[in-house]
């Protein structure tokens, strides 16, 4: 996953405020009693647009993405910009700490690549194993509204001077699973494009299914969020924030 999309996905993601969403964890911590400055892992870390701007705000914070390409990006990142962050090669379903931690967050979709029940399980159960009594997990996910009805079986274009893609989707109902299917043209300097192709696959979990695997791993007090709002949840929600405690 993210192999060759690696080269080009800060690009693609560069209309994100990521300051806005470091911000929004930083206040989802707060409401966990997770110090700010405490020792965090954020898994699926990607290229670590998220995990620098927490680090230059004092968290204690590891990296841990399963692509290689991803983690060279935000090593590089992180170099450049003078952040001390480490980051590790973990797959996150059997994330492995050497001391525990404060918190553990999960962001930008990551959950949702878990595809089934025993994914989610083994990815619940590392993390509170990793988790201080009274650490927290906290992560994010695309709701099923946004999987099922903004994605769905809808194919997206994009165009400008440097890249374009055709993103198509594929829905499957019967195992709320969507296939992502990416062809990327990136220019080249003498006008030619270079051809990418990556597909992914994501799961619409739903709350009830949420809450149900995070109390069989043992977390308590799950919550969930609206999109960057300290309030519950609306219809029509594209994403959930989701915290839960290890007692």
């Amino acid at each position: 996953m993210y192999t060759s999309f690696a080269r080009v996905y800060d690009r693609l993601m560069d209309t994100v405020d990521y300051a806005a969403w470091a911000g929004h964890y930083q206040r989802l911590m707060d409401a966990c009693g997770v110090p700010r400055q405490g020792k965090c892992v954020e898994c699926a870390c990607g290229t670590g647009n998220l995990t620098l701007p927490l680090a230059r705000a004092g968290c204690k914070i590891t990296g841990v993405d399963l692509s290689e390409d991803m983690l060279a990006l935000a090593m590089e990142k992180a170099r450049r910009a003078g952040v001390t962050a480490p980051f590790v090669r973990q797959d996150m379903r059997s994330l492995l700490v050497p001391r525990r931690v404060d918190c553990v967050l999960c962001t930008c979709d990551g959950v949702n690549y878990l595809t089934d029940r025993a994914q989610a399980a083994q990815f619940f159960s590392a993390a509170y194993n990793a988790l201080r009594p009274g650490g927290a997990l906290i992560f994010d996910v695309s709701t099923p509204d946004k999987l099922q009805k903004t994605l769905g079986c809808n194919t997206l274009f994009s165009d400008d001077e440097e890249i374009a893609y055709i993103w198509r989707n594929r829905w499957d109902e019967s195992a709320a699973l969507v296939t992502l299917e990416l062809s990327i043209f990136v220019r080249r300097p003498d006008g030619a494009y270079d051809r990418l192709e990556e597909r992914q696959t994501q799961r619409a979990h739903t709350r009830r299914e949420l809450r149900q695997w995070l109390l069989d791993a043992g977390f308590s007090d799950p919550r969930f969020y609206g999109r960057l709002r300290m309030t519950p949840p609306r219809t029509g929600d594209d994403r959930w924030h989701v915290t839960a405690k290890r007692p």
